[in-house]
C-alpha cells in the first residue's frame, strides 16, 4: 500500500507522516530529504543552483538510502543537521524545481516503494509521483501557524517575521513550479492542521488507512 502525504512547509507533514508510520509499521521516506542531500551535495561542492546540468549530474551520481525510522546515509554517511542548514534552506526550492532533477528524484521514489507498505510525504506525491496512491492526504495551515512552528523548531537564527517571509515565498515557489507544483488532489483527505494536536491528526489519516484496508478486504 502507498500512503501518499502533501502540503505546504510547515503543516506537520514530517510529524505526521513519522506518528502514522509507527502506528501502522510502515516504511517512512521524505521525498524532501532527497532533494536536500542533492542541494547540500552540490553546495559543497561549490555548484551554482543555476548550473542546471551539475545539478543532475549530482543527483544521478548521489547515493541516498533510508534507514528506518528516519536515518537518511548520503554516500554512505548519516547526514540530518547538514541538510538542514540555512544554505540548504534557501537554496533547496529552486534545485528542486528543475523538472529532469525531479524525475530521477521520483524515479527512485518508485523503485523504494515497490518493495513494501510505504507513507511518502512531500509536495506533488498525491499528484505526480504516486497519483494512483492507495491513500492520499493533504495537510495544510495557515502561513502564521506554519512560521510559528517552524519557528519554534528552529535554532531562531532568523526572526519569527522572516520565518514567515521564507516559508511564503517558498510556498510561491512551490505552488508555480514548471513540474511538480504544489496543489490539492480532487481525491484526497484535506486535513487543515492550524488547531489541531499531532495526535489528532495522526488518527484521522491512520483512521483513512484501516478504513481503506477494510474496504480493500471486502473487495477480495
Amino acid at each position: 500500500m502507498v500512503v501518499a502525504i502533501d502540503g505546504p512547509a510547515g503543516t506537520g507533514k514530517s510529524s505526521v507522516s513519522r506518528c502514522v508510520a509507527r502506528k501502522t509499521r510502515f516504511f517512512y521516506v521524505n521525498s524532501g530529504r532527497f532533494y536536500r542531500a542533492i542541494t547540500w551535495k552540490a553546495l559543497s561542492e561549490g555548484l551554482s543552483p543555476d548550473d542546471h546540468e551539475a545539478l543532475l549530474g549530482v543527483a544521478r551520481a548521489i547515493s541516498i538510502e533510508v534507514r528506518p525510522p528516519d536515518t537518511y546515509l548520503v554516500d554512505g554517511h548519516p547526514r540530518h543537521d547538514e541538510l538542514h542548514t540555512p544554505g540548504v534552506d534557501a537554496q533547496v526550492a529552486q534545485v528542486s524545481a528543475i523538472p529532469p532533477l525531479r524525475e530521477e528524484v521520483n524515479r527512485r521514489l518508485v523503485v523504494i516503494a515497490a518493495e513494501r507498505d510505504i507513507i511518502v510525504e512531500g509536495r506533488d506525491i498525491t499528484t505526480v509521483v504516486f497519483p494512483d496512491a492507495d491513500v492520499k492526504v493533504f495537510l495544510d495551515a495557515s502561513v502564521e501557524e506554519r512560521a510559528r512552528r517552524r519557528w519554534e523548531q528552529s535554532d531562531q537564527q532568523l526572526t519569527l517575521a522572516q520565518t514567515r517571509d521564507a516559508i511564503a515565498r517558498r510556498d510561491g515557489v512551490d505552488r508555480s513550479k514548471e513540474t511538480g507544483r504544489l496543489y490539492l488532489s480532487g481525491d484526497a483527505l484535506y486535513v487543515d492542521t492550524t488547531h489541531l494536536t499531532l495526535e489528532v491528526v495522526c488518527e484521522k489519516v491512520v483512521a483513512t488507512i484501516r478504513q481503506k484496508q477494510i474496504n480493500d478486504s471486502r473487495s477480495t
